[in-house]
């Protein structure tokens, strides 16, 4: 049977698709700050706690990097409410998970970033007389930060692709703007052909952004 190429419906309903964009963008974000947060506070447990401390940030990270995140999803949509007798709303659900499997991933990124800082830029800020907080948000943190950049573009790039997931729990992020359109007007083809490319190009468009901010803040230009 011959298959006709028609984009029609599919712009009909284009609406589905760019606010779905918008929202897949607007989740990946609000994750991964939420994720640094948790994953820059783990961190410094991890390095400044004791082994018991170390162990529990440990098991965190090995239990969220080891569980495929469709199963996250559904563990936190569907049984963390039915446990703790609570709810929120399917958008609010996966916010919290990707913040909480991103911030798996940037634990170990922040102890690295933490851990390179140059020994001899923290005895000159002791040298000053600055204090313990003083040194971590006025020296370490800045030059970690700059350190990790890479690492952090890498991470946002994953979770904007990882947004397509939530559409499993009716999200009406981009693929699940896809989806609707594919089940009311049996154009899946022409579906496809148009989301791959906002997929790609908008990926692309948060790399080349990141990437302009990490040659702003590289430590090499700081010098």
């Amino acid at each position: 049977m011959d298959y006709h190429l028609n984009f029609n419906f599919v712009w009909k309903y284009a609406d589905k698709l760019w606010w779905g964009l918008a929202l897949s963008i607007e989740l990946a974000f609000i994750s991964i700050l939420i994720g640094c947060v948790i994953g820059l506070a783990l961190a410094l447990a991890h390095s400044g706690g004791g082994r018991v401390v170390r162990s529990c940030v440990t098991a965190y990270v090995e239990f969220v990097r080891n569980v495929p995140l469709l199963l996250l999803i559904y563990l936190i949509f569907y049984g963390v409410p039915s446990i703790g007798g609570f709810a929120y709303d399917a958008t609010e659900s996966f916010v919290a998970t990707l913040a909480v499997y991103s911030g798996a991933y940037l634990v170990e990124v922040f102890r690295a970033g933490l851990d390179a800082v140059p020994k001899g830029v923290i005895d000159a800020s002791k040298a000053i007389g600055l204090t313990p907080w003083q040194r971590f948000v006025s020296v370490r943190l800045p030059i970690m930060l700059r350190i990790v950049l890479p690492s952090l573009s890498n991470v946002l790039i994953s979770l904007f692709k990882d947004t397509s997931l939530a559409s499993v729990i009716a999200v009406p992020e981009l693929l699940y703007g896809a989806n609707w359109i594919k089940t009311n007007t049996f154009r899946q083809v022409e579906v496809w052909l148009v989301v791959w490319p906002m997929y790609l190009v908008t990926g692309y468009l948060i790399l080349v952004a990141l990437r302009q901010v990490e040659r702003r803040f590289s430590l090499n230009r700081q010098r």
